[in-house]
């Protein structure tokens, strides 16, 4: 797994009572983990961070989603399902810039 690919992966609940299949923006790969951002098709919950990813055959999605970097997950590589697609370099540069303002990594 790279950096800008959408994986399809079993996503913990934030109350860790369990997962859902559902795709996700590959932020940071390592050997044996992978450092994942929630994608989501509920625009109406949209926050000022997330991104929106209109469906193409490059990205793999079927409807318009965002990615939640807001809910961000380490899990280990073997449980990813398959890959669905990637991100284009304009929205890995957006997806970089809002991950900069919400780690508040430019203070």
């Amino acid at each position: 797994m790279k950096k800008g690919e959408i994986v399809l992966i079993p996503f913990p609940f934030t109350d860790l009572s369990g997962s859902k299949n559902r795709p996700a923006l590959v932020l940071v790969s390592g050997e044996m983990d992978v450092t994942l951002a929630f994608i989501s098709t509920q625009l109406k919950w949209k926050e000022d961070t997330d991104v929106l990813l209109k469906p193409t055959k490059e990205n793999g999605l079927k409807i318009e989603s965002v990615v939640r970097l807001s809910k961000l997950a380490t899990i280990d590589t073997e449980l990813a399902i398959g890959r669905l697609g990637r991100i284009d370099s304009k929205t890995r540069e957006q997806v970089n810039k809002n991950l900069i303002r919400i780690l508040k990594l430019d203070e």
